[in-house]
């Protein structure tokens, strides 16, 4: 267990790029709980995720760009909560989008 503070500079940090997701780069930041994680993601515009389900409440906030989630546009400071189970997506990257993401559990098996 850590005892203190820790800080994650943007700089010190390499962006995961997805092979099953091209266009989708991940920064991970923290495991909250197990299998869980916080994360930023960044979409190249123009990438599409296909809808798509994970075994844990998730939570995202839209920290720059437009983003199309399910026929609903969000953009800059835009936030959407997915319940465990539930349907989502496709999200849509209308623009360079960077988004925080918070799982509450494993992400599971990607698809629907």
């Amino acid at each position: 267990m850590i005892d203190q503070q820790t800080f994650i500079d943007p700089e010190s940090r390499d962006w995961l790029q997805l092979d099953f997701l091209p266009g989708v780069k991940l920064m991970a930041l923290a495991e909250p709980i197990a299998g869980g994680s916080i994360h930023r993601v960044r979409l190249s515009s123009g990438t599409i995720i296909p809808v798509h389900t994970h075994p844990a409440d998730e939570y995202v906030f839209v920290l720059s760009g437009t983003v199309d989630t399910g026929g609903r546009r969000c953009e800059t400071g835009a936030f959407w909560k997915t319940p465990a189970g539930v349907r989502q997506g496709p999200h849509v990257a209308l623009t360079d989008v960077e988004l925080y993401t918070v799982r509450l559990g494993p992400m599971g098996s990607f698809g629907e």
